[in-house]
């Protein structure tokens, strides 16, 4: 069997480890051979192909990043996308496909799989928002690489009794800000799925100063007031028709300082929370879900994503994985609500 592997949207740490576990099992288990797809849908779109044997997966396992590169690309927005993948994956003998990332590159597989491709998902994003699995991998990583910032904004906070804002991303999903708000020790936490209150936001930050102590306001880039829109950098839309966010954490520092007197600062995280090493957690749970996707293909059960539920891997149809967003629950937010001011 020959099996193609691709990662698509935005990078993240732990990409190569789930593609070296892959194609480690798969050829030592299963005698097959393995062809990496480059850039995200675009490769099986255009027929861009690397051969992935162990010479090319050796020493990938820390690296951050994909060696496959990836992209937004949606093929689904292409004319004639799917039969050009289709002819492509025949041209070239594949035979199944194993397709890693996060909602729009998995509801893609959803749809491809639909059409009779045969097609495996391992779920990748930093945001967890992916349903069916209690975690993604490259969240852990994200989390740790914002609550050291958020660690180290502290002393800087209190040493010139300035506010500073933290803006971690999160489009429509709070996870990111939630845990490493509450892992730093942060004064709010503002998601998107709760809009919040000015006023609120003020009191908060003014209880802080009172009591000698810098404030520190984590927000995710989706978060908004209760009576205002997500703040955007562009109007432009990606190809899943994803505007790209930005500038909420700049608009709440002003506002801070207007409000309160105090110097009032922004810290925009950003894509450093997508680069760089993947922690050890990420690392386990990447190779987990690359063995465990390799095992689905010799299976022959297509149509799936493998998903961690509690300790253990396991195996959901793609359409429940798609189906929703999976948002932080109101008693999630209530249990940071606690240390707020």
């Amino acid at each position: 069997m020959r099996v193609g592997v691709l990662t698509g949207g935005g990078d993240c740490p732990g990409l190569n480890a789930v593609i070296r576990a892959v194609v480690r099992k798969g050829i030592k288990h299963y005698g097959y051979e393995f062809v990496g797809f480059r850039d995200g849908w675009r490769g099986p779109l255009e027929g861009n192909v690397i051969p992935l044997d162990r010479a090319a997966v050796r020493g990938i396992l820390p690296r951050g990043g994909t060696i496959l590169g990836s992209s937004r690309t949606n093929l689904m927005k292409v004319e004639n996308g799917v039969e050009r993948v289709k002819d492509n994956l025949a041209g070239l003998g594949v035979d199944a496909l194993i397709a890693i990332g996060g909602e729009d590159t998995l509801g893609v597989a959803r749809q491809l799989h639909d059409q009779d491709v045969k097609v495996v998902g391992v779920p990748k994003t930093i945001d967890n928002d992916l349903n069916a699995t209690d975690y993604t991998f490259g969240f852990d990583t994200a989390v740790n690489i914002a609550t050291e910032a958020i660690d180290r904004l502290h002393t800087t906070a209190e040493s010139h009794h300035r506010a500073l804002v933290v803006e971690v991303m999160g489009r429509h999903a709070g996870w990111i800000a939630l845990h490493s708000g509450m892992a730093a020790g942060a004064n709010v936490i503002l998601i998107p799925e709760r809009p919040f209150a000015i006023d609120d936001v003020i009191a908060y930050v003014e209880s802080r100063f009172k009591t000698d102590y810098a404030p520190i306001i984590v927000v995710a880039e989706g978060a908004h007031p209760q009576d205002g829109d997500m703040e955007v950098s562009t109007q432009e839309l990606d190809a899943f028709g994803h505007v790209r966010l930005g500038g909420i954490g700049q608009r709440l520092a002003a506002e801070i300082e207007k409000r309160t007197g105090k110097e009032s600062r922004s810290v925009v995280l950003g894509h450093v929370q997508r680069g760089g090493t993947p922690s050890a957690f990420d690392r386990v749970l990447a190779t987990r879900l690359g063995v465990h996707a390799i095992e689905a293909v010799h299976d022959r059960d297509y149509g799936r994503m493998v998903a961690l539920q509690g300790t253990d891997i396991v195996r959901v149809d793609l359409a429940e994985a798609t189906a929703e967003l999976k948002t932080v629950p109101v008693e999630r937010y209530e249990e940071a609500e606690v240390f707020f001011g």
